[in-house]
């Protein structure tokens, strides 16, 4: 609204210029109407708090589940502020910041929250987007009027201190010179100079926590000590925080007895926090369909596949789409199950987002690091689909695109690490043909070998892959059982059953 009253006041101005008219006490009274709005709109924007928001904080470290390391070190670097007067007579200066950094959806505002309540102090936070706006100045002042009201607040409630959050701080906090808005810069400084301004003596104590998922591109000024003197990085949670998550979440939902939450936690390696409390809840939901009171293992397991992939889709392929489909995600599960026992958890057919139907695999374990012949397995598996495609159909279809991308990073990896046959590299100084003719080479050896361990199994995977069509989804412990000696005349009396 103020652009476009900006906009129309100058164009009526030149008008009226043009006309030879004095426009000089026009001029006046149009930059008096403007400085009256800003200082109404800004003043309103103070009394309402619609953008910085002091919050009555009801989390504490207990409701968050899987970052025993990082929660650790955070009530570490509170104790400077709980302990005062302990701690001062030791030299020790408070901390004036600490950032929290790490994937989405890992729990950092509520470890701000939960900070606010071990504290005892006030909480007032913003987004780091809501500081930038198209005119200079602006958001320099919400960054004053934000530690202003973070003490007003800390005084109203009775407090001697007070937490200032600010997520997104990556929106205001980049680096500085290049290419950057002096808009950015002057909110940027004001953020230093509150920073720096802050003494560790005065009453109420504001400290600052800052989050954000990009911390390589913050400005240096703001990582220095006296600042921000701490970084924390909130991980994803490893299979024991997932589990205490699942139990968080879980409590007050009404499971059924057949419920595995350690069997969950295996499968949903590389889950974050928020995507752990959205299954609990898809998973409710599931059972609110099905008018069930209590949510069984199984509706747990759709859940999974709903995060992953996304809800079921309308489409309805034809039925020799949905046999190629079969085909295809046999071949993967064939050769993961053949690789690596237990791995496959279930196989479906079912559209959902953008896949035509996927094997869901339980991880063996949360690995961080992975030896060549584990990168290789992975290609295999990943080239598994096209190959019974190939050895059925005696062609391929677009079905295998992203598994061929998938497939090519995983040998891009294998060559950067040096665990190709070039040896070690430095894939900067790297001639990009030598690189491309490398994957290709490691591509086309584990197509072969896939070839060979899937092709003593192609008179039995007709068969079954029509059982499954009729099936739509096979568990793995179905599959298995058929992948353990189980003939063809054995899964065509499946098929018929």
């Amino acid at each position: 609204m103020k652009e476009w009253l900006l906009g129309a006041s100058v164009a009526i101005v030149i008008f009226l210029a043009v006309l030879g008219l004095n426009v000089l006490p026009l001029l006046v009274l149009v930059g008096l109407g403007f400085i009256l709005y800003t200082l109404i709109d800004r003043r309103q924007l103070i009394q309402t708090g619609s953008k910085e928001t002091a919050v009555k904080h009801a989390v504490n470290f207990d409701h968050i589940g899987g970052q025993d390391n990082a929660k650790r070190e955070l009530m570490e670097a509170l104790d400077f502020l709980r302990y005062r007067e302990k701690i001062r007579s030791l030299g020790i200066r408070p901390l004036k910041g600490i950032l929290l950094t790490g994937p989405p959806g890992t729990g950092k505002t509520m470890m701000a929250k939960a900070a606010a309540t071990y504290t005892d102090s006030a909480f007032v936070s913003a987004a780091g987007s809501e500081f930038v706006e198209m005119y200079v100045g602006v958001g320099a002042q919400r960054v004053r009027d934000l530690f202003r009201k973070a003490r007003q607040s800390a005084r109203k409630e009775g407090k001697d201190s007070a937490i200032v959050f600010v997520d997104e701080i990556d929106v205001v906090g980049g680096k500085r010179g290049g290419h950057s808005h002096q808009e950015y810069d002057q909110t940027l400084n004001q953020l230093l100079t509150e920073m720096d301004g802050m003494q560790t003596t005065q009453n109420p104590f504001v400290l600052v926590i800052a989050a954000t998922n990009r911390p390589d591109i913050l400005d240096s000024a703001l990582l220095r000590p006296g600042r921000f003197d701490r970084q924390i990085r909130v991980e994803l949670p490893d299979r024991e925080g997932r589990l205490h998550i699942l139990k968080i979440q879980s409590e007050n939902k009404p499971l059924a007895n057949d419920v595995d939450l350690d069997a969950i936690a295996k499968e949903t390696f590389g889950f974050s926090g928020a995507q752990l409390e959205s299954l609990t809840n898809e998973a409710a939901i599931i059972a609110l369909r099905q008018n069930a009171t209590e949510i069984n293992q199984e509706y747990f397991r759709e859940a999974v596949d709903k995060v992953l992939m996304g809800e079921k889709t309308g489409r309805k392929p034809t039925e020799e789409e949905l046999y190629r489909v079969a085909v295809h995600e046999l071949g993967h599960a064939v050769a993961s199950e053949t690789l690596r026992d237990q791995s496959v958890s279930h196989i479906t057919i079912a559209p959902r987002g953008n896949a035509l139907g996927f094997v869901r695999q339980v991880p063996e374990a949360d690995s961080y690091l992975y030896t060549k012949d584990q990168l290789e397995a992975q290609i295999m598996v990943a080239l598994g689909g096209a190959v019974a495609e190939e050895l059925i159909f005696h062609n391929r279809s677009t079905g295998a695109q992203n598994d061929f991308l998938q497939a090519g990073k995983i040998a891009r990896t294998v060559v950067v690490c040096g665990l190709s046959r070039i040896g070690i590299v430095a894939e900067d100084h790297l001639q990009d043909n030598i690189l491309d003719e490398e994957v290709r080479f490691i591509l086309g050896e584990l197509e072969n070998r896939a070839r060979e361990l899937l092709a003593p199994f192609k008179d039995t995977l007709e068969p079954y892959a029509k059982f499954l069509v009729s099936q739509e989804t096979v568990d793995g412990a179905s599959f298995r059982n058929w992948l353990r000696g189980r003939t063809a005349d054995d899964v065509r009396q499946l098929e018929i059953s």
